[in-house]
């Protein structure tokens, strides 16, 4: 397959994790307002080549963008409601009760009893016009599906759809009876066409300030999804539709008992039959948001691993071979210009290494662990080829500041041997000099280790826990002129400036 570093368009350049649920604002949550327009604008002041965003999904039980109801749906929380005001579809006083003045973290449970009110109010007063027609039909392969499986999930009172009654719970039956839900639909419908509309506004002005948008693709769905509802079939579920085995990792040092993560596991065998059908039109329309895409667990493309359902750990769990070769060949073949970012971070094994050089997509380098080994493929001067990209830490690790005071021992030593110090500079900025002064054709860094947050500051999530992640946020004064001459002075100084 083609190398896809050659499509990248840029060699050697820099770039931004940062949520849009993170962005500052007056209403609770990130949104694709003046904050992501300012942010894109602050991109380009710092000579940033890439803004990284987490899922764009919306958000389920559990806040997370990895488990959600569509994998192929936008998060409703993300419509900015001033924009809607300037359209004459919410007033000044409504816009007072959607005020939350704490910005430090995202209270989801607050948005989730006041957000929804508020945007039925603004789609009651919206009249359809050409542009929503032509986005409702252009889309109308995933949104009938959406816009259907949400009318029944609020039928429901918002429970787990395997749950529903027999008419609403068979995918064919319900939409024999889908006419009964058009007005709620109508409202699931227009959900998504504004945040597309907001959304292309975001993407237009980063591509004239020269920056690419790297979207996330989380591996699995959630079960509670449309995307499992509506294709049981492309799953492995039983009689009732509940999986017969579910995705997780195995135990290790770090976790006796593995990670259960509860996700049911693809029918790769009917996929394959069926040409990835399935896949090719999540990946598109993946590329219809993103110039770049860094697909999440990437070795499970390779082999995953699955537990029997109903366990309570990932003990007892096995491996088994997925068709990865025969998936992404069949992609490069739809989509032969795609930008792709694999992360193949965790239990890396020969076949997930033969899979990565077959689709030749950029690997992943976390500096996190590149101390641990004296060696480590993770060191920046182990990297045998220019083509990955290197990330000085993640939305799911430790922020740097953190990471480095609990650092210790042979460790902490091969830290301060490899890593030099800048006079004048903090450790957590050598680290990212460290690694932008690789090889990589591209450096990443969270937007918590530029401002130097500890992990009670700017923790996005901890991996196995099912509570207090994906809240944080970022303060409204983060775009300083200390702050910006800091950055550009880093990127300019190793050569990555846009």
């Amino acid at each position: 397959m083609e190398n896809y570093t050659k499509n990248f368009g840029f060699k050697h350049k820099a770039g931004v994790i940062m949520p849009i649920s993170s962005l500052p604002g007056k209403y609770g949550v990130g949104s694709f307002g003046k904050a992501a327009h300012d942010f894109i604008d602050f991109l380009d002041a710092t000579g940033q080549k890439c803004w990284q965003v987490l899922p764009l999904n919306p958000t389920s039980y559990g806040d997370s963008p990895y488990q959600s109801p569509s994998s192929v749906a936008g998060n409703p929380y993300f419509i900015d409601l001033d924009i809607l005001a300037s359209r004459g579809l919410l007033t000044k006083d409504e816009l007072k009760s959607q005020r939350y003045e704490y910005t430090k973290r995202v209270d989801y449970g607050w948005l989730y009893n006041t957000r929804y009110n508020v945007l039925r109010l603004a789609f009651s007063r919206f009249t359809p016009d050409s542009e929503y027609k032509k986005f409702v039909k252009k889309n109308e392969s995933w949104l009938e599906k959406y816009a259907l499986f949400m009318a029944l999930k609020v039928k429901n009172g918002y429970c787990q759809w395997t749950l529903w009654a027999d008419e609403d719970r068979d995918y064919k039956k319900a939409i024999e009876n889908k006419a009964a839900y058009e007005a709620e639909m109508s409202f699931w419908r227009w959900i998504q066409f504004e945040f597309a509309r907001e959304w292309k506004e975001i993407v237009k002005h980063a591509h004239e300030k020269g920056i690419l948008i790297i979207g996330d693709m989380p591996i699995y769905v959630a079960h509670d999804s449309m995307d499992v509802w509506a294709a049981p079939e492309q799953f492995l579920l039983d009689e009732n539709y509940n999986p017969t085995v579910v995705a997780g990792c195995p135990p290790d040092g770090f976790s006796p008992d593995g990670q259960l993560w509860g996700n049911p596991i693809y029918n790769w065998d009917r996929m394959e039959k069926e040409g990835f059908a399935w896949w090719v039109e999540r990946v598109g329309l993946a590329f219809g948001l993103y110039d770049i895409l860094r697909i999440d667990h990437f070795r499970g493309f390779a082999g995953y691993y699955n537990i029997p359902y109903g366990e309570d750990t990932a003990r007892n769990g096995k491996w088994d071979s997925a068709p990865g070769i025969a998936l992404f060949r069949t992609l490069a073949e739809k989509f032969p210009k795609a930008k792709i970012i694999a992360e193949d971070l965790g239990f890396i094994t020969d076949d997930v290494r033969a899979l990565l050089d077959d689709a030749g997509f950029p690997g992943m380098k976390m500096l996190h662990f590149a101390f641990y080994d004296e060696d480590s493929e993770y060191l920046p001067r182990t990297y045998e080829t220019k083509n990955c990209v290197v990330y000085a830490s993640s939305h799911d690790s430790d922020c740097s500041v953190t990471w480095l005071k609990n650092l210790e021992g042979e460790a902490l030593a091969r830290f301060k041997r490899e890593c030099p110090r800048r006079k004048g500079q903090t450790r957590t900025c050598d680290l990212i000099e460290f690694g932008f002064n690789s090889i990589a054709n591209l450096a990443i860094v969270p937007m918590q280790d530029y401002l130097e947050l500890s992990n009670e500051e700017g923790r996005m999530n901890t991996p196995a826990t099912a509570s207090g992640n994906w809240t944080w946020r970022i303060t409204p004064r983060y775009n300083t002129e200390k702050m910006r001459e800091k950055m550009l002075s880093l990127v300019k100084r190793t050569k990555r400036a846009k």
